[in-house]
């Protein structure tokens, strides 16, 4: 079994809660937010409030003002309290993320009730296939409803909607390989400009009918609801729109801080967002004829195109932070072992969180030309948006009152009250989108269920893989114990990678038994992926001598950090080991899975699980291990 499948959540030395070191609230630090967190969110405004009216509202004075009043205390209840003020207090060491809530939940129990840290496992795993499935949809819905601006200008242009968006994604994923660094410095600046433009059209609206303003009187929203009965959900799964991206600002936390994003949100993208659906609302209440292109209703025509440029480029920058994220979310998953290795490469010698997955990149890459290719327009895409996000927020919404409950000891009445309450909009949101399933909402669903699926083949192979590797499996101590006679020894370290340093490994087993010889130095090498984002130099390496040139090392990393073999041994020089290239040798063992008739895992998951542990990165590549160095070994194993 690889060491980087060994993934456990523990909370050894490196691992103890810590208060999380405050990240400085500056104008950078604001400016670079704008850029990476709030790109979702802060293009709703193209299509959300054009999309509630496609279901059954008519653009009347009274439901429109019904519809800014949902959408208002939506924004406000979703966004503001539940992510901004609750749920991003839960930090695991400043980050956040689906993840993080399941690991300070899961390390609250303190080893206890199996059952529940069961519940919080498959509900991190849900919450990772829904982000998945989102991320596919939301560079296709944001550059489609961007570009259709185009149409506003002239119907002419209609036909260039697809080919134009398909060069900007195809281009924007052929992009990123090189890295974001660069395009980085760019991002903030722009969205900066994008709310500030944002607020002032809306404002300009709003000052010319300010009685839209009245929407802000949640008696509207109730009116509306009591108007349209069980038909509302209909609408509900439109107005969703505007809050999908509210889990990015947790997610993200990490990046900048809560200070940053908390502030940035409060001071401009919030009233930016709220004034310009205001006077979206206030311009359709004038003429309900702009309807439909009422975003683009906002400008002169004069100026139309210079307003789909600018929403071109920050649907791109919000595409650009949802790949970003699936780069940084697939790490963590593989670093926890939700899924098997794949090559990681790093695109800045100093930012950490600046990586590039290949595989990932061109899987992403195909899903949303066939989004773009299969639906054609922004609003076919709308059935299929939201489902995903919505349900990612209940699953938030569940395991943030989990962590209330188990790390910041609220009662359970307490906790279940008031993110029940909260829950209330979210699953009203999640009905509104399951409704929308067969006009797409299928779309989000099958995607994560192939990554759920995926996700808990590979978990349950591995641990079969474990346990099969482990029987029979004898410990170290007691080998070193009944070596009476030492084989001949020869010059040189040899480092022997393993799931569990207090065992003998097969690789080890293999080479004396072949070779009958041993190094002068033995190292006996273990990776352990902690639940935390990364762990200190000083706490890098635990190294225990066993006697007759035997030496075991567990090497900790984060979850956010990329395993480096040769460094961790470089870091036991202080415990008396010295790390050569050209005097170690690496021995690796290399499984070769053998279908079983009689599979735990059954026919489907058998099969498509030694298909994952096939198309896995090699170990010396991962461990980043010379490969002039390395010696695989084999060992056959059914499953």
């Amino acid at each position: 079994m690889a060491p980087a499948e060994s993934s456990q959540t523990q909370t050894s030395a490196t691992g103890d809660q810590a208060p999380q070191t405050p990240h400085p609230v500056g104008a950078a630090l604001i400016v670079g937010a704008l850029g990476v967190v709030f790109g979702d969110i802060g293009t709703s405004p193209l299509y959300a409030l054009r999309e509630s009216f496609q279901h059954g509202l008519t653009p009347t004075p009274e439901h429109v003002l019904g519809v800014l009043s949902v959408l208002f205390w939506a924004v406000t209840l979703t966004v503001t309290i539940k992510y901004v003020a609750l749920i991003m207090r839960a930090d695991n060491k400043g980050e956040g993320g689906v993840l993080a809530l399941a690991t300070l939940a899961t390390r609250g129990l303190n080893g206890k009730a199996r059952n529940v840290r069961r519940a919080i496992t498959v509900l991190a795993v849900i919450g990772l296939a829904l982000f998945y499935g989102d991320a596919i949809i939301t560079p296709a819905m944001s550059v489609m409803s961007a570009v259709e601006g185009l149409s506003a200008v002239t119907p002419a242009f209609t036909p260039l909607v697809v080919p134009l968006s398909l060069c900007i994604l195809v281009g924007l994923f052929f992009l990123q390989s090189r890295g974001t660094a660069d395009v980085g410095r760019l991002f903030g600046p722009v969205m900066f400009i994008w709310f500030v433009v944002l607020g002032v059209l809306g404002l300009w609206q709003v000052v010319k009918n300010p009685s839209v303003l009245q929407a802000i009187n949640p008696i509207y929203a109730y009116d509306l609801i009591a108007d349209r009965g069980f038909g509302i959900f209909w609408a509900f799964g439109s107005i969703v729109l505007a809050v999908t991206g509210a889990e990015a600002l947790y997610a993200d936390m990490g990046h900048f801080g809560r200070k940053p994003i908390r502030t940035a949100w409060l001071s401009l993208v919030m009233p930016g967002l709220l004034l310009n659906y205001f006077g979206q609302g206030a311009m359709i209440i004038e003429n309900p004829e702009v309807v439909h292109h009422v975003f683009f209703e906002l400008v002169p025509e004069d100026y139309i195109i210079f307003l789909v440029a600018l929403s071109t480029l920050a649907t791109v920058i919000a595409s650009q932070a949802v790949i970003t994220g699936v780069f940084s979310l697939t790490r963590q998953a593989i670093q926890l072992g939700y899924l098997p290795r794949m090559e990681i490469q790093h695109t800045s010698e100093t930012a950490i969180g600046q990586i590039y997955i290949p595989r990932v990149n061109w899987l992403l890459m195909s899903g949303v030309v066939a989004v773009v290719v299969g639906f054609g327009s922004s609003g076919a895409l709308a059935g299929a948006y939201g489902l995903a996000v919505t349900g990612a927020m209940l699953v938030d919404a569940a395991l943030a009152m989990a962590v209330a409950i188990l790390v910041w000891r609220w009662s359970w009445p307490m906790a279940a009250g008031v993110f029940g309450l909260l829950a209330i909009p979210d699953l009203a949101f999640f009905i509104a989108n399951a409704l929308k399933i067969p006009d797409g909402g299928w779309l989000p669903l099958i995607i994560a269920f192939l990554i759920y699926f995926t996700i808990t083949t590979w978990r349950k192979g591995r641990r079969l893989v474990a346990t099969e590797m482990s029987e029979g499996a004898l410990p170290l101590k007691q080998f070193l114990t009944r070596m009476e006679r030492a084989p001949d020894r020869v010059a040189g370290t040899a480092v022997f990678l393993t799931a569990d340093a207090s065992h003998t490994p097969q690789a080890f087993l293999h080479n004396l038994k072949h070779n009958k010889v041993l190094h002068e130095r033995i190292i006996i090498l273990q990776v352990d992926t902690m639940d935390v984002p990364s762990v200190p130099e000083a706490n890098r390496v635990e190294v225990e001598r066993l006697g007759k040139g035997f030496h075991t090392v567990i090497a900790h990393y984060g979850f956010t950090e990329q395993p480096d073999i040769p460094e961790a041994l470089r870091a036991c020089r202080p415990h008396g080991i010295a790390y050569d290239e050209m005097e170690t040798s690496f021995f690796l063992g290399r499984e070769t899975l053998v279908p079983s008739q009689h599979s735990k895992l059954g026919r489907w998951r058998r099969d498509w699980f030694i298909s994952l542990a096939h198309s896995a990165s090699a170990t010396k590549t991962f461990f980043r291990i010379p490969p002039n160095r390395a010696i695989e070994l084999g060992n056959q194993i059914q499953i």
